[in-house]
């Protein structure tokens, strides 16, 4: 028994230690993604104090610490924000966001958006955000005011210059960069999610969640897209006549690392507009050999300890022999 405790501990110890680096990982192996805990947000949202150490929320924004985020009701007339009090300066990052849009009837509106911007926490006529932004706004548009031809809900983005408006009437169509029709992403039956990759002058990639679980369908990849490099990262929603439930179930950032960023340039790893996924095959490779290592040092570590306990219990009970 003097042995079986201390040792069971130490694996058990040495195995968390373990998973803890695995869920680090993205699923590229020439990436290293490192979580960011500033720009991530899960249930049960708030601290013992009801507040958040790492973001702000305010007008119709509702918080179901079991659940979710509400960025605006199924009512008239609704909007809320969330953003983050510190600015995303990560060159290259991934967020993932598991959202939900669902709401009574056949009539519905007006969307949400997710902002990577210089500016934070204004409310205004865009989404529940303010117009002439600076930075990266990306709308989930699910009622058409005036766009003939395209399927809604809508997803697309736009490069605010911080002077040009956002074109409302016809759903944005003079600002989109980018875009992509996403029927059946309201009221889904799967969890549905956004993933949102991004490496510094080379690309910014958006893929959808909705279909079906653990599948992501690519909405667009932008190449030589800039966001600014320090961002404040946002949520808000808004509701007109038409209304819908807006909610934002759980965020995920992590800091993306090139493994390899020495080298050289005709080389799978330096290749601009490289994908994350394509990244992180070559990276779980050649990290391998190092956790194992530590993983190593770590039960030597272990049996050390073990042994010095044993001898010094043996000594203990020879002493009490004597006497």
């Amino acid at each position: 028994m003097l042995l079986t405790k201390p040792w069971a501990s130490l694996c058990l110890l040495a195995s968390s230690l373990a998973g803890v680096s695995g869920a680090g990982m993205s699923e590229d192996p020439d990436i290293k993604a490192i979580s960011l805990r500033t720009h991530s947000l899960e249930p049960p949202y708030l601290d013992s104090d009801m507040q958040s150490r790492w973001w702000d929320f305010g007008g119709d924004t509702i918080i179901r610490t079991d659940q979710y985020i509400r960025l605006s009701s199924d009512k008239p007339s609704r909007d809320g924000w969330l953003f983050s009090r510190v600015p995303l300066t990560a060159t290259n990052w991934e967020i993932i966001v598991e959202f939900k849009v669902h709401g009574q009837g056949n009539l519905y509106g007006d969307g949400f958006a997710m902002w990577l911007t210089k500016q934070r926490a204004q409310p205004g006529p865009v989404f529940g955000h303010a117009d002439k932004f600076e930075g990266l706004g990306l709308f989930v548009d699910t009622y058409k005011n005036n766009r003939p031809g395209t399927v809604f809900p809508y997803i697309m983005a736009m490069n605010g210059d911080g002077n040009t408006p956002y074109d409302k009437d016809n759903d944005g169509k003079a600002n989109e960069v980018a875009g992509c029709s996403a029927r059946g992403i309201r009221n889904s039956q799967v969890p549905t999610k956004m993933r949102l990759t991004y490496f510094a002058d080379q690309s910014l990639k958006l893929e959808l969640q909705y279909k079906s679980e653990d599948e992501y369908t690519l909405c667009f990849e932008l190449p030589d897209f800039k966001v600014p490099p320090v961002a404040y990262l946002g949520f808000s929603a808004e509701t007109g006549e038409l209304s819908d439930n807006f909610d934002i179930v759980s965020v995920k950032s992590q800091n993306l690392y090139k493994r390899n960023p020495g080298q050289a340039a005709g080389s799978t790893a330096s290749k601009p507009g490289k994908t994350a996924s394509s990244m992180t095959r070559e990276r779980e490779s050649s990290g391998g050999g190092s956790w194992t290592w530590f993983f190593m040092k770590f039960v030597i570590f272990g049996l050390m300890l073990t042994g010095g306990y044993v001898g010094y219990t043996i000594y203990r009970t020879r002493q009490r022999d004597r006497f």
